[in-house]
């Protein structure tokens, strides 16, 4: 039997989504789960929908896993299994039977990812910043959201990232802007960048939103920029907006 499930996790304290021997992951744990859950070991691979980076949290992330046995009770209780067994900073719900043929990656139409700035007034946040990038200017986001919305349909996004081996560097960006939320009690202001595209390069939101906020804090010229990605073969975007502002929220099918 094959299920599927919607994971959320904080990424503060995981190398990234996929598993590695020597380090704690996303995958990792959730297999070590689902092992327990089914009193297994070594027989269970979860895929995922996105192989987030170190530091990167989700609240949408998809993935699939085959049992190693039918599970003979209801699907909420296999739910509540794997949750009691996962460590606390990461979790599952709607878990449901699927077709074998089912892909978290490859059967997806897009993936949504959202990056979260922080524009402070006064003094830094500290626990805040484990969740939001903190900056001390207030960028220019209608500029942001002039070039962001160039990045719209298939280009060559090789100037912010890179690809699996093999693999082409021409993506589809369906939509990518910016939006300004009210100031709250201590007068910051919040920044959420909302990007949705086929597939995404390593680490091409981080560079994305580095870029853009580069020009919105006028360090970095829209021409510049629009000639780096016409050059695929020069000078890429250099630099990446902390990973702690990045969050994975919906895979669309």
């Amino acid at each position: 039997m094959k299920y599927r499930a919607r994971v959320s996790y904080d990424g503060t304290d995981f190398y990234g989504f996929q598993r590695q021997a020597r380090h704690r992951t996303v995958q990792g744990e959730l297999e070590k789960a689902i092992e327990k859950v089914f009193g297994v070991d070594g027989r269970v691979v979860v895929h995922g929908a996105g192989r987030t980076d170190t530091g990167v949290h989700a609240t949408g992330q998809i993935i699939a896993f085959e049992a190693p046995e039918n599970w003979s009770h209801e699907i909420a209780r296999l739910q509540k299994a794997i949750n009691v067994t996962l460590p606390f900073d990461v979790a599952v719900s709607d878990v449901a039977e699927c077709e074998d043929r089912f892909s978290p990656r490859f059967s997806a139409v897009s993936r949504t990812y959202e990056y979260s700035v922080l524009v402070l007034t006064a003094e830094r946040r500290p626990i805040g910043r484990l969740y939001e990038w903190q900056v001390d200017k207030m960028p220019d986001t209608q500029l942001m959201n002039d070039l962001a919305g160039q990045w719209v349909g298939k280009h060559d996004f090789a100037a912010f990232g890179s690809a699996t081996v093999g693999e082409e560097t021409v993506r589809e960006v369906m939509q990518a802007h910016w939006t300004e939320l009210p100031p709250d009690r201590n007068q910051d202001l919040r920044l959420t960048f909302r990007i949705e595209a086929n597939a995404f390069l390593f680490r091409m939101v981080r560079r994305m939103v580095m870029t853009l906020m580069r020009v919105g804090l006028g360090k970095q010229d829209v021409v510049e920029v629009n000639r780096m990605m016409i050059d695929s073969q020069g000078t890429g975007a250099t630099g990446a907006a902390p990973a702690c502002g990045l969050c994975l929220v919906n895979v669309r099918y």
